[in-house]
């Protein structure tokens, strides 16, 4: 009986560690994610800005048009790059997030 209440509590104890780490690359995932998200608003209300600017000075309607097509296309090119870059930081948190799981589930099986 002391021997099942001592292994209880260890495996206890691991789990509680492993879910504090868990929980800590949750933390640092999210936090980089967060700052991911500002810098990409920051650039994005800049560059629209600047669009907006340059759009004021255009000298005629076909420049105007060339101004705003090279403005999707570079906001397309920039959300696609910036969609990649979360989908990696959403597969790190999972796999960091997983980690300190992979001893318990081995030694589970």
């Amino acid at each position: 009986m002391t021997q099942t209440y001592e292994d209880f509590s260890k495996y206890g104890k691991e789990f509680a560690d492993t879910g504090l780490k868990s929980f800590a690359s949750l933390s640092k995932s999210a936090q980089a994610l967060a700052v991911e998200t500002t810098d990409y608003t920051k650039k994005s209300f800049e560059n629209g800005s600047a669009f907006f600017e340059k759009l004021l000075s255009a000298k005629s309607f076909e420049n105007a048009v060339e101004i705003q097509t090279d403005y999707v296309k570079q906001s397309y090119e920039s959300f696609v790059a910036e969609a990649t870059k979360f989908g990696e930081l959403y597969a790190d948190l999972a796999r960091d997030a997983y980690k300190p799981f992979e001893s318990l589930v081995a030694t589970a099986k």
